[in-house]
Order: structure tokens, then sequence, then C-alpha cells
């Protein structure tokens, strides 16, 4: 918890998370069209880094603000002057995996497949039931062209789980 000026204590609160997948210099503008192709995002916002458009060099996006669903993340080409972030490595895990809800798991596995994803095999099966990771239903997963893994479920199958506060903040299924 924050102080006030006065001492007492004042309640601050995150708002909203916005993601954001950092890729090779000049290769997320195929990333955005990936997106919007394989799950429908929309681009609500795109600023370009000044510095490159004036010296002509390669376009590069700071950031393109998509929306898939209620949901907005940032998608950013890496640069050399940015020292906080690295793209991931092709053909490595990200370590960050995206769960999208639909009412269409096939349909939208299609559809990612078709835009360029790679299905991940799990047993020569495109969708599972029942699975135990993130889901309840129905679940596809996609890699994107980037490395990015893309966890397709069931509407509602996420939100099966029981969450209780336990002591300590933390919190327990």
């Amino acid at each position: 918890m924050a102080t006030n000026g006065d001492g007492a204590e004042k309640s601050v609160m995150v708002l909203s998370v916005k993601p954001q997948l950092v890729f090779a210099a000049s290769t997320a503008s195929d990333a955005i069209n990936f997106y919007k192709a394989a799950f429908g995002a929309e681009e609500l916002k795109r600023d370009m880094h000044p510095k490159r458009k004036a010296d002509q060099e390669f376009p590069v996006i700071l950031s393109a603000h998509l929306k898939l669903g209620s949901t907005v993340f940032l998608v950013s080409d890496h640069s050399d002057d940015d020292s906080i972030v690295a793209p991931p490595v092709k053909g490595v895990v990200s370590g960050c995996v995206f769960c999208l809800e639909t009412d269409d798991v096939d349909g939208l596995v299609a559809k990612a497949v078709k835009a360029g994803g790679v299905v991940v095999d799990d047993g020569g099966e495109v969708t599972k039931e029942g699975m135990a990771d993130c889901c309840g239903g129905k679940v596809g997963k996609i890699t994107d062209p980037y490395g990015y893994v893309w966890v397709i479920c069931s509407v509602g199958a996420t939100g099966d789980v029981e969450v209780k506060k336990v002591e300590g903040g933390d919190v327990e299924a």
C-alpha cells in the first residue's frame, strides 16, 4: 500500500495489463498482419520511430495497439536503442503463452494455420477435450511464425476454476 501525505494508507490498483510482443527489427508489421488474418485482431493505433523514418532506414514500429476481444496488446519492433527487451529467438519458446477463448476452437485453429501458424502437435490431434493446463474444454495450440504460443480454448472453460484468497495475499485454486 502507498501512503497519502498524512501517513494514511491508500489503495493502489492496476487498471489493466497490456502485454507487449517484441519482434526482430522490421518484422512487427508482418506480425500485425498475421494477427489480423489469424485471429481477427483490430489495429487501433500505430506509432513509428521518428528517427528511423527521417534517416530513411527501415521503418521501426515503436508500438502498434491491437485489440482481440476486449483485450489490447502491443506489438513492437526491437531497435538498437531499446535496451529493456529483446525479441524471442526463433525456434525457442518465448516464455509467454497467450490463451484465447472462442466458441469455435477448430475454426480459429484452422484460420491461424491458414495465416501461417503451426499446430503444436500434442499426440496428433489439432484440438483436444479436457486439457488441464489452462482450459477445461476443447483446446488447440499453435505457434505463430515469430515463436509465440497461442492456446485456443472453448469460451468459459478458463473461468471454471474456483479461486480463493489465502493468508499473505497468495491465491490458491
